[in-house]
């Protein structure tokens, strides 16, 4: 127990004061952006925060991918606004509770490897989406609100103000790693801004502004809702969708993490260390959560790339709810929007504007789409999953084109088909029509030694040619069936007939 606590704890890729940093400046960047999505899901602002603080904390300890921070995201508000504004607060409670026991599920079930079917140019266009809405979700900053439920766009001096500051920012973070780095540039154009608004008395937008952060010790609560059967039927879908999304979303940030990193990551913990992070905030009143793309690029450029870093933004955030609420309300807003615009500069995949002359057509279109359900939908599950449906369907499509068959005659007057490329429901036409049961002899082989049957409507296309060669009188014989393709055949034998030649070699497929 000792060595596990020690190894928490013990830094392997970077020094304990880029993980303080690093986890400082997160827990600065996470306070406006848990009121902004508490505000989405119309809940009270301590809600995000505290949810920010849970789920961080727990996926820092026990999650799979050091570095990554996670909180109260966007995308989860997004799922859930419907559910509050229709049954309430508590329902919500009972639905993120519900939402872990899933991803815990999922965990055990050892299903995060699914994220292997993601092909790249969906995390591009998944990580290029983000990116956009990170940078335009920051124009709200630039506005006021002028009456209830009316916002316009500030102007004159206080703009000017805004806009030089958040420049200012931005100069901070991409110039002072080539001076020093000693400390974070994030968190130093943070602390830069702030003096020269707070000592300049310049007059401009601040955290407080937004809302008071100031609060005591989460407390354990009972989502009050009935404990039956409809109850569960009104939560389930929503708590389903915001599984699904929290995981991809989670998953792909870890899958990101470690491309930046080269380091590996393992899915199925994280997936497990979501779920109890999601469960034991829903008994606290959180809204749920997931990994935060943004937030995780902030600390692993920061410096941070342990467990202390998301320890220290989880504890420090509470920190600052507890005791230094008045002193992070005075943080301009300026600094944290110039923050996050070079946190959607950085995020963005620019490579993958060089690509799209490099690449087929069908990558480019799956990038694209992907990109923009992500910008106007806001529905991280749905943008992946349309993604890898456009991709699949291009696959089957692709692979439908390479059946093919050799034709040849022995000297024994048995015509030989040997066919190249897989049979499934897409080649399943393109593979009848290379045969002539008219003019053929009395015998045939049809030898699958370079293809193999893949599914129902590769069983029915073999049936549907021996068929016809049946009603010719004459014969087939199958060579070359690999084992998963004789199962197929095996279990179909009540709908199709298929002889084997007898002098086909038994040999073994490598398995993966």
């Amino acid at each position: 127990m000792t060595q596990m606590f020690f190894n928490l704890f013990r830094p392997k890729q970077s020094s304990l004061k880029d993980e303080v940093l690093s986890g400082f400046t997160v827990a600065l960047a996470l306070v406006p952006e848990a009121v902004a999505f508490s505000f989405i899901a119309q809940v009270s602002p301590l809600v995000g925060l505290y949810s920010a603080f849970f789920i961080g904390l727990i996926t820092a300890i026990l999650g799979g991918r050091p570095g990554m921070i996670s909180g109260a995201t966007g995308a989860i508000a997004v799922v859930v606004v419907a559910l509050v504004v229709t049954h309430g607060v508590e329902y919500l409670f009972a639905a993120v509770v519900l939402m872990g026991i899933i991803q815990v599920l999922v965990g055990v079930l050892k299903l995060g490897k699914l994220i292997r079917l993601v092909p790249h140019p969906v995390m591009y266009g998944f990580v290029n989406g983000l990116a956009v809405i990170i940078f335009t979700s920051q124009f709200e900053q630039f506005k006021i609100e002028t009456s209830p439920g009316v916002k316009e766009w500030i102007s004159g001096p206080p703009l000017w103000i805004m806009l030089a500051l958040v420049v200012l920012t931005m100069v901070i973070i991409k110039f002072l790693p080539k001076v020093t780095k000693i400390i974070p540039s994030a968190l130093a154009a943070i602390l830069v801004i702030s003096g020269i608004v707070i000592f300049g008395n310049i007059d401009t937008r601040t955290v407080g502004d937004m809302a008071s952060i100031s609060g005591g010790l989460p407390e354990f609560h009972l989502p009050m809702v009935p404990l039956n059967w409809e109850t569960f039927m009104i939560i389930l879908p929503y708590s389903a969708i915001m599984a699904g999304v929290g995981l991809i979303e989670s998953l792909l940030t870890l899958t990101l993490v470690d491309e930046i990193t080269e380091t590996r990551g393992n899915g199925n913990k994280e997936c497990i260390a979501q779920g109890v992070a999601n469960v034991t905030t829903g008994f606290f009143g959180g809204m749920g959560g997931c990994a935060m793309i943004g937030q995780s690029l902030i600390n692993v450029n920061a410096g941070g790339r342990n467990r202390i870093s998301g320890i220290i933004a989880a504890c420090g955030l509470l920190t600052f709810i507890l005791f230094f609420s008045s002193y992070i309300e005075m943080i301009p807003m300026a600094a944290l929007v110039g923050l996050m615009f070079m946190v959607a500069i950085g995020t963005f995949e620019w490579a993958s504007l060089k690509i799209f002359k490099k690449v087929p057509a069908s990558d480019v279109l799956v990038m694209i789409v992907v990109m923009l359900v992500t910008v106007f939908l806001h529905n991280l599950a749905l943008a992946v999953l349309v993604g890898v449906i456009i991709a699949a369907l291009v696959f089957a499509w692709e692979n439908s084109k390479m059946i093919r068959a050799r034709k040849r005659v022995d000297e024994n007057g048995v015509k030989h088909y040997e066919i190249y490329g897989p049979l499934f429901f897409a080649s399943a036409q393109a593979f009848g029509e290379k045969f002539d049961p008219v003019n053929d002899p009395d015998e045939i082989i049809i030898d699958f030694a370079e293809s193999r049957i893949v599914d129902h409507s590769g069983i029915d296309a073999v049936h549907k040619v021996t068929e016809r060669y049946d009603k010719a009188g004459k014969t087939v014989y199958i060579r070359h069936l690999s084992t998963s393709s004789k199962t197929l055949l095996e279990k179909a034998e009540k709908i199709i007939n298929v002889n084997y030649a007898d002098n086909d070699p038994s040999y073994k497929i490598v398995m993966d």
